[in-house]
């Protein structure tokens, strides 16, 4: 196997932009507390490449991603169907785009991040050198269950640390054969969130503060790829809050639980790489308007919801992308059904479908579930399902 990894900047403007995650935040940002990066691999077994790219945004619309990763088959020669690319999902970074029409802002950031995707990838490919990789994982109490009870009985946001957890950080190790580290690419299911919505200042969050403790303990000599797991009703243990200080404590724990991993891997010379894509539609619904949270809710039929399947296997690592917000629960029931001991959900992957809930969910109305397109009773098991078709398709 060959791989190589790069990192370029993503934004760079003046321009005040409205930023992702809350509603409630009409201002512009007003100043950049921590740069954005789009952080790319890309991976060759000399009969077919991969590239694994991971952005710090809070996910790609359709539209962005499909933009995107045409322009980067274009450019490289990479296979759509070999791309994956997934936003980290902190709230800390502009809105790139969303469902109506662009404004010119937004038009010019989304054209950034696609520069930057693009470059990012290019260089990659340029730089592949002989390579071994490996897999493992630890664990890190650094995020909460978020689905919480609240004192009239209604269901919220908040902590639950009674609720599901997957603490798992699991992590993939590239080297050179003389054993020099290239990247590591570190999956863990936690949101972006330990700046809340008060926040105005441009930060990648914890995943980027944790890719840069990464890097920066091996010198920015290599690559540290952060991907959000199955996040989608995980919190961070601190926020969303106000205090940058605070996100600098979680990256450590998770950052240095990585190397901890990290260190103990053992690699391999050879990994077939095989890679695919497909969609699957669920039934959608839609909320009555009315306040939220309220003790009685009425949906309402709505378009079909398409969700995108992305399955990379790296020898037997499985890189399982999503393209939406799951709930933890989904995530745990594939690694326990997967056939592979390596197993990595990777959600806000090739594209948006908003958030996706496990069955059960759906009996625990909370914000999760007021917010999902998709009707109780298909995104659990057309997500599982169909990843583990794609798997038993590869074998």
């Amino acid at each position: 196997m060959s791989s190589a990894a790069s990192l370029a900047g993503v934004i760079s403007t003046r321009a005040a932009l409205l930023m992702s995650g809350y509603s409630g935040r009409t201002e512009g940002h007003k100043g950049i507390h921590d740069n954005l990066y789009a952080r790319a691999l890309v991976l060759d077994d000399g009969s077919a490449q991969v590239a694994l790219v991971a952005c710090d945004l809070i996910g790609f619309p359709h539209a962005l991603w499909e933009k995107i990763v045409q322009h980067v088959s274009r450019e490289t020669g990479l296979s759509v169907t070999h791309i994956l690319l997934a936003g980290t999902h902190t709230h800390g970074a502009p809105t790139p785009a969303g469902r109506g029409p662009l404004s010119a802002k937004q038009a010019a950031y989304s054209e950034k991040v696609e520069e930057a995707v693009v470059a990012a990838v290019r260089q990659a490919k340029a730089a592949l050198q002989p390579a071994r990789v490996g897999a493992s994982e630890g664990r890190a109490s650094v995020a909460v269950n978020r689905r919480a009870r609240l004192a009239d009985g209604r269901w919220w946001l908040g902590q639950n640390p009674d609720g599901p957890t997957d603490r798992t950080v699991a992590v993939v190790k590239f080297e050179t054969p003389a054993g020099q580290p290239i990247a590591l690419l570190v999956n863990y299911g936690v949101h972006g969130v330990v700046m809340g919505p008060r926040n105005l200042e441009i930060t990648a969050d914890l995943p980027g503060a944790t890719s840069r403790f990464i890097e920066q303990r091996y010198g920015d000599q290599i690559v540290g790829i952060f991907t959000s797991g199955a996040a989608g009703d995980q919190n961070p243990i601190y926020g969303p809050g106000t205090e940058f200080p605070q996100i600098t404590a979680l990256a450590q724990i998770l950052g240095a639980e990585a190397l901890r991993v990290a260190g103990e891997i053992r690699t391999w010379p050879r990994a077939r790489l095989r890679a695919a894509q497909r969609v699957v539609s669920c039934p959608g619904q839609k909320l009555a308007q009315g306040l939220r949270p309220r003790s009685e809710y009425v949906f309402e039929d709505a378009d079909p919801v398409d969700i995108r399947l992305s399955l990379v296997m790296i020898g037997d690592i499985a890189l399982a992308g999503v393209s939406g917000e799951v709930l933890t629960m989904i995530g745990q029931r594939l690694k326990r059904e997967s056939p592979y001991t390596a197993t990595m959900m990777v959600t806000h992957a090739n594209g948006s479908s908003g958030y996706l809930a496990d069955d059960a969910a759906y009996a625990q109305i909370s914000y999760e579930i007021v917010t999902t397109r998709v009707k109780r009773g298909c995104a659990e098991g057309a997500i599982v399902n169909g990843l583990l078709e794609m798997m038993k398709d590869m074998e």
